[in-house]
């Protein structure tokens, strides 16, 4: 089955199996947590690694923004990106439709590509781009460190990477107009969560960015990895016009799908406002969406009460 390991095999396979301790990595492998701390001579070094195996035609374009995406959730300022791309075949089109990806959205966001290793696969039947991504931090966020009493912010919206990929890779089963793939292509060039962390991170408890399962997987792991409850008033949540035209043509629910593009944040009651005014006196839009108790790892949305991790739905229209 496509997507995240289950959290007991996760735990019991991988995160207790992490080599060497060092007392330099001041945050490592946790549930929830998708990037590292290390400390070094300058101050704190975010680290992050991350695939996309799945959407095809914008692969690089999206590369770059998830694992860039990781470090600034983090509070860190990328900088830096290692890149492996792995091919099903040796076409020299389908490697240069990726590259040049990789270096315009790069480009964009002012990150410099410094290596990393490329070659063909047998096996593949579609490409494969990971990316790490390093930057440094005045303070590490981590996804896990909401407090009771926080307000959980939103920026931008739900199913914001869905509505491009939608628009791309499942353009052929989508009967709306031409406007609105226009419209729902652009998403990729919104996907970049670097400027909402920035003024995020000096005094967000906890940020993450929602990738798989979309808003509403982000929002469980974040109760997850900080053991609080949250919260959420779903009529807050903003769904883009486009979004939702896709999302029901296909047949998917746009709080449960891929949502890069967005970033979610805990604050302190007394400086959510402040927050909100700094976002959007920078054209972000953003949106107070809830609350933080202390009771059980839990989202409490719509009535439902959700204690594990959800699959994305957009998975099901690969397998």
């Amino acid at each position: 089955m496509t997507g995240k390991l289950d959290p007991a095999v996760l735990s019991e396979f991988v995160l207790s199996r992490t080599g060497a301790a060092n007392p330099n990595l001041l945050a490592g492998p946790a549930f929830g947590e998708d990037a590292a701390a290390i400390r070094v001579r300058e101050g704190t070094l975010i680290v992050s690694t991350d695939p996309i195996s799945l959407a095809a035609d914008r692969i690089g374009q999206l590369a770059v923004a998830v694992a860039s995406n990781d470090v600034a959730a983090a509070g860190g300022r990328p900088e830096y990106l290692l890149s492996t791309l792995l091919l099903p075949d040796a076409d020299p089109d389908l490697l240069g439709t990726i590259t040049g990806q990789l270096d315009a959205e790069s480009d964009r966001l002012g990150l410099a590509i410094a290596g990393g290793h490329t070659e063909v696969v047998a096996g593949l039947d579609r490409p494969l781009c990971s990316l790490a991504c390093l930057g440094m931090a005045d303070r590490f966020v981590a996804t896990g460190g909401a407090t009771p009493g926080d307000r959980l912010l939103l920026t931008k919206g739900a199913g914001i990477e869905a509505t491009g990929v939608l628009a791309t890779d499942f353009r052929d089963r989508l009967d709306v107009s031409t406007g609105v793939l226009d419209r729902a292509r652009a998403a990729f060039d919104d996907l970049s969560v670097m400027p909402e962390a920035a003024i995020l991170a000096p005094v967000a408890t906890a940020m993450h960015d929602p990738t798989e399962g979309g808003v509403l997987g982000g929002l469980i792991e974040m109760a997850l990895a900080g053991e609080v409850t949250l919260v959420v008033d779903a009529d807050a949540i903003h769904v883009r016009e486009e979004t939702r035209m896709l999302c029901d043509a296909v047949g998917v629910d746009p709080l449960r799908v891929l949502g890069s593009g967005a970033l979610l944040a805990t604050v302190p009651d007394d400086e959510a406002d402040a927050a909100l005014s700094a976002l959007h006196d920078e054209d972000i839009a953003a949106v107070d969406v809830g609350r933080i108790k202390g009771d059980e790892p839990a989202v409490e949305l719509n009535g439902n009460r959700y204690t594990e991790p959800i699959r994305d739905d957009m998975y099901a229209l690969w397998d």
